[in-house]
């Protein structure tokens, strides 16, 4: 590992704090602390309101370079002294430590303390693969009572953080980014690229295992739970077991004898297990427990049922059930399972204080300081911008890649996917980008970036014909290799191999039939070995790219599918295997850069493509991410999530947290990448069922950063979900086609993203932080500063609860009707529609009926004005897909509504590009209340040359 060493040399006296010492310097200051005479606290300023604090156990400060940070220190900043502390100040912040303790403070720019450690961090000493490390902790705010969100893509349901306990480990739909906001208008950026937690720093045990609090009792008052497998209602084994934990590939040497297939590929059909107990917890409060299942489970505690869950066998994914029980009395828990070839692990963790619960608590297995960025503003809007003032703006997407995506797992051949395209334009259905999945090459060279010739005989062609529609291509690409290839050879030659992945273990279980060659074949085929690259090899990223360059992006596609960068080079392995097996890196145990693969895999794609195509915005869609991805030109999407009503629900938190992390480009599987088998061959009411699943969680991806419809087994065009004419078809279209209307928009918040930092799927929290009602509402959310989406997330439902945030007036979209602000009502959802309302005083910029983001070449413009309130937008254009808007070449039309006044002010138009149309067609149309959704109605018509021009509503 590399390593930077600072060595204290020299402590200058204080006179103001008597006896205790700091030493200045020219970033920050550096502290060692009276209690703790062999530690160091440094400080250093990044920015205005940015202070970095980095605390270790010796004044020898060891650190690897961060991957996340990419902002230097700098020198704005002042000092003061007072008996016992010194404070380190900025225009925006202040920090403040305590010369005994070492402990750091910190206050916003009116004085109020806002963060604070609870005490000294804990270091504990700990080894991986031979190379001494420290596993770190630090505690904040202890009892608080304010608001947390980001910490990346968590799919819990969880929305506010405080009290929660979450994990942070890249894991296929489960992104770990280790920036927390808070509604005090603070950011903490922990600079750590293992596996971190937030909350409860402890992993939660398996319930009733060793060192958990439940005593479990079975059968006849047997220790451990009784486990009853039947077949068919046959019971063949019962026995009792220390815990339910048959989490992992692992564990199948766990099963009893007559569960598994001959070849232990699978459970036997028509299984069932369930685990009966009697729980006698030890103290009495909140009980976590946390059930990780694939299949069908039920949980239920005195006959409650708390959980009620499927997934599919090879993902399965943890679900969380809080329950308040009563120390030293008994309670019945009862765990049923369909196992279908799954996994499952029933974990638990005993209550604990309300002040640790309620606090800011992160830890990390491995490191060697506490290294941390405080990030202070006004807003959390300010504080976001300053997290990407330390890792990096977002870049502009192109305009195309706001428009609909098409995808499916996955177009067989190159016709196919051709023939799709064309029916979509054939019916009028507006797509920009259609997406190659995985398997177009030859079935034995996964990684040689080439095609099966038998079924893309020319890839070439087939991008030019898409081109020639007006749409765009990406195409997926993997981190991965079998050992035959001449790609891997020479990633090899360089060391630039996970080795570990191709070479057998003494200890491997041989006998399972999906182990070959010393590691876990995957899943084409018959089976094969393989192998991911290093991207902390810097000679391997350069090779890596070069190969995917020549040989895929030679053809002339337009984007790229970085997929299973977790990295997942095969489901269902413990974390400790997935560690060893991505061991060593270059730059140390894999265990201890855990995190932080998807950030240099898609960091360096990125530059790369930049150096191929340096006027071309790349774009980059990646199931993974850490912090700082997003200045890698990357849209994150949520992995492979189940079709279920359960899941679509946890989406909207999962984005809204996402987005609130700091990256502001987000996707999810519009209806879910998988299905159970009632969906596959449907009767009537399961088909119901799925089409209107899909039609709620497609009225959901309109209002989506990136609006896109990917899934295997069932067809997902929309022509394929449902017939024409039908209530599944037309709303679709619907929301389809609106998508295109509100381009100018839509277009508009992508580039604020780079200019203003900005978040374009927002918390309520973010706009109405005032309103606490808003800080625990994770299933609606902002679309920029207009609308406020509620997606249906109920089977059936025709209405649902939709709170309206006070400090606005609220128009409903549909209807036109105004509604005051501060209330919960109950929202008309017709099965073609769903809840969509606008703020009063926006400003909504949209244009004519397009078929994909080229066909707009300076159409006439609808600004439509939500009076009640003054509003403004800042209309956003350029060319659409060159990167020559880091150079100047834009322009903003600026809009500000005056509601006393009743007037629309077009200011001057500010900037230039290349291709701009120096005169435009705007119309006006006013929303009063009572004025029902008209995108092609008007109620005034200008020319617009760039001068300001004022217009009076009548």
């Amino acid at each position: 590992m590399k390593l930077r060493r600072l060595t204290l040399a020299l402590v200058a006296v204080s006179s103001a704090a008597g006896s205790q010492t700091y030493q200045r310097t020219d970033t920050g200051i550096i502290v060692v602390p009276a209690r703790r005479p062999d530690s160091i606290v440094r400080l250093q300023v990044y920015g205005d309101g940015i202070i970095r604090v980095t605390e270790a156990p010796t004044k020898d400060l060891d650190l690897t370079h961060s991957l996340m940070v990419v902002a230097q220190p700098s020198a704005a900043l002042s000092f003061s002294e007072a008996p016992g502390n010194v404070t380190l100040k900025t225009a925006k912040a202040a920090a403040t430590v305590d010369l005994r303790t070492g402990r750091v403070s910190f206050r916003d720019a009116d004085g109020r303390v806002v963060l604070a450690e609870s005490g000294a961090p804990l270091f504990t000493p700990t080894s991986s693969e031979g190379v001494p490390f420290l596993a770190i902790r630090q505690q904040f705010n202890r009892g608080t009572n304010e608001g947390f969100y980001g910490l990346g893509q968590h799919q819990f349901g969880q929305m506010n953080y405080n009290g929660e306990d979450v994990e942070l480990a890249q894991h296929n739909m489960d992104v770990a980014i280790p920036f927390v906001v808070s509604t005090r208008n603070y950011g903490l950026l922990w600079d750590n690229d293992s596996i971190t937690r937030f909350g409860d720093p402890v992993p939660y045990p398996l319930a009733g295992a060793s060192g958990d609090g439940l005593k479990v009792t079975g059968k006849d008052g047997a220790a451990g739970w009784t486990a009853t497998y039947t077949v068919n209602g046959r019971v063949i084994a019962e026995r009792q077991e220390p815990a339910v934990d048959l989490q992992y590939l692992e564990n199948r040497k766990d099963w009893p004898a007559g569960t598994r297939a001959p070849d232990n590929s699978s459970t036997v059909p028509g299984l069932k297990v369930t685990w009966t107990g009697t729980i006698v917890p030890a103290a009495t409060g909140l009980h976590r427990f946390r059930l990780y299942s694939s299949s069908y489970a039920k949980l239920f505690v005195d006959r409650r049922k708390l959980l009620d869950r499927w997934r599919q066998n090879w993902n399965p994914w943890y679900h969380n059930a809080d329950v308040e029980l009563t120390g030293g009395k008994r309670h019945e828990v009862r765990l049923e399972w369909e196992p279908n070839g799954g996994y499952i692990a029933l974990l638990h963790r005993d209550p604990r204080p309300d002040a640790d619960r309620h606090t800011l608590t992160l830890s990390s297995d491995f490191g060697h300081a506490v290294d941390y960025y405080f990030v202070g503003g006004r807003s959390i809007d300010e504080v976001i911008g300053g997290y990407r003032q330390l890792t990096g703006k977002a870049p502009i997407m192109p305009k195309w890649a706001y428009g609909f995506w098409q995808s499916r797992q996955r177009y067989e051949t190159q016709d196919q996917l051709l023939s799709l395209l064309r029916e979509y334009r054939k019916r009028g259905l507006p797509l920009d980008n259609i997406v190659q999945d995985w398997d177009y090459w030859p079935e034995d060279q996964w990684g040689c970036q080439c095609f099966d010739a038998s079924r893309f005989p020319d890839p070439r062609a087939m991008v030019d014909e898409v081109h020639r529609s007006g749409a765009h291509v990406m195409i997926s690409v993997w981190a991965k290799f079998y050992p035959g290839t001449a790609n891997y050879r020479e990633l090899d030659a360089v060391g630039g191999i996970y080795r570990n992945m191709v070479t057998p273990r003494r200890d491997e279980p041989v006998d399972d039939p999906n182990y070959i060659h010393g590691m876990y074949r995957d899943w084409i085929g018959k089976g094969y070995a393989n192998a991911f690259y290093d991207p902390y090899n810097t000679r391997a990223k350069h090779i890596y790219s070069r190969q995917v360059i020549e040989g895929i992006g030679s053809k002339g596609f337009d984007a790229w599918w970085l997929d299973s960068d977790e990295p997942d080079f095969h489901s269902n392995l413990s974390v400790a295997e997935r560690q060893r097996r991505m061991s060593p890196t270059a730059l140390g145990p894999g265990a201890a850069f855990f995190n932080a693969y998807p950030l240099e895999h898609v960091e360096g794609v990125y530059d790369h493509m930049i150096a191929y195509r340096p006027d071309v915005r790349p774009f980059i869609l990646t199931r993974s991410g850490f912090g700082g991805i997003q200045r890698a030109g990357a849209a994150i999407w949520s992995g492979d999530v189940a079709s279920r009503w359960d899941n679509l629900r946890e989406q909207i938190s999962a984005g809204i947290n996402f987005s609130m992390s700091g990256i502001p480009n987000w996707s999810h599987d519009i209806g879910g990448y998988t299905m159970e088998d009632r969906f596959l061959k449907p009767n009537a009411a399961d088909l119901d069922e799925w089409r209107e699943l899909n039609t709620r969680w497609f009225q959901f991806g309109a209002f989506s950063p990136i609006f896109r419809s990917h899934g295997e087994n069932i067809h997902r065009e929309i022509f394929e979900m449902s017939p024409e004419g039908s209530p599944t078809y037309r709303s679709m279209v619907w929301y389809d086609k609106l998508r295109y209307r509100l381009m100018p928009y839509t277009y508009t918040l992508g580039a604020d993203t780079y200019f203003k930092d900005g978040t374009i799927m927002r918390g309520l929290v973010l706009d109405f932080a005032g309103d606490k009602r808003s800080w625990n509402i994770g299933d609606e959310y902002m679309f920029g500063p207009a609308f406020l989406v509620a997606p249906v997330t109920d089977y059936k439902a025709r209405s649902r609860k939709v709170y309206l945030p006070a400090g606005a007036s609220w128009v409903d979209f549909y209807t036109g009707s105004k509604i005051a602000g501060g209330r919960m009502i109950d929202a008309a959802a017709p099965y073609e529609r769903m809840p969509l309302f606008v703020r009063a005083g926006s400003i909504v910029p949209t244009g004519p009926a397009i078929q994909f983001t080229g066909n707009d070449t300076h159409s006439p413009l609808t600004v439509n004005v939500y009076t009640g309130a003054d509003g403004g937008f800042s209309l956003y254009e350029d060319d659409d897909v060159s990167r020559q808007y880091l150079h100047g070449q834009y322009s903003r039309i600026p809009f500000a509504w005056n509601e006393r006044r009743k007037t629309l002010t077009i200011g001057p138009r500010q900037g230039s590009y290349r291709g701009m149309a120096g005169t435009r067609v705007i119309k006006v149309r006013w929303v009063r209340p009572g004025t029902p959704l008209n995108l092609d109605a008007s109620d005034a018509t200008i020319t617009y040359t760039g001068a300001p021009i004022t217009v009076r509503m009548r």
